[in-house]
């Protein structure tokens, strides 16, 4: 029984948006996912920090969720900016019923329970200060999504918490103080994000912060090998 992560898989198997046209890494990049994620079992858990799928539409993005239906874990999606697919919580659990895609649901305004850590998470947002109103919306909005997925873990006991973002809350010398700030009122030791690539990514801030340690876990950054981590 293990926990995994990894983020911004951008599969694109019902749309033609290979991430192969970017080349180094991302060369053959589906092949070393397979190989990848090979390593999980049917009683592992994967999170999945956004940016899961290219498709536009549920229907587009289908064979993306059968893919990762196809792996024997139970899988946890964040959602990303580029998952343009997502719709309510209700119609996302429907389409996926309905199309038998077994053992996904989303972490986004709940929290799940793995082996006595609380799994919690939302998208996040930029490391900005400078937000017109609708950003400055949807930015509250993620903070009222974080602080009730935290909420619900430590109401239903919670001694440690591991938080799962799109967006990193620190990088290149900024901070997302608001998010900070709710990720130190709850006992979470660790916070996975996704989002950076490239040279953002090799820059990115990692480590231990103020008794939480933070990794970036994007795919490309991880050589497309979920990262275990409990």
């Amino acid at each position: 029984m293990s926990i995994y992560t990894i983020g911004d898989l951008h599969l694109s198997l019902g749309v033609e948006k290979p991430m192969d046209v970017f080349g180094g890494r991302w060369q053959n990049y589906m092949d070393k996912l397979r190989e990848g994620l090979s390593v999980l079992t049917q009683d592992d858990m994967l999170v999945l920090c956004g940016d899961t799928s290219w498709g536009m539409t549920l229907r587009q993005a289908l064979p993306d969720f059968q893919f990762l239906s196809s792996l024997p874990c139970r899988k946890l999606l964040v959602k990303g900016n580029h998952d343009y697919w997502w719709e309510t919580a209700k119609k996302i659990t429907a389409f996926w019923q309905s199309n038998d895609c077994r053992r996904l649901a989303l972490l986004h305004n709940n929290a799940h329970f793995y082996d006595g850590i609380a799994l919690c998470g939302t998208r996040g947002w930029f490391c900005q200060e400078d937000r017109d109103a609708h950003s400055e919306k949807i930015f509250k909005r993620e903070l009222q999504r974080l602080e009730f997925s935290l909420r619900q873990a430590a109401e239903n006991g919670a001694e440690e918490i591991y938080c799962f973002l799109h967006y990193p809350p620190i990088h290149a010398g900024q901070q997302c103080r608001e998010i900070l700030e709710i990720l130190h009122r709850y006992p979470v030791t660790r916070c996975y994000y996704g989002h950076l690539h490239g040279q953002a990514g090799a820059q990115a801030d990692e480590g231990r912060r103020n008794g939480i340690e933070y990794r970036l876990v994007s795919s490309d950054h991880l050589h497309f090998r979920p990262l275990r981590i409990g």
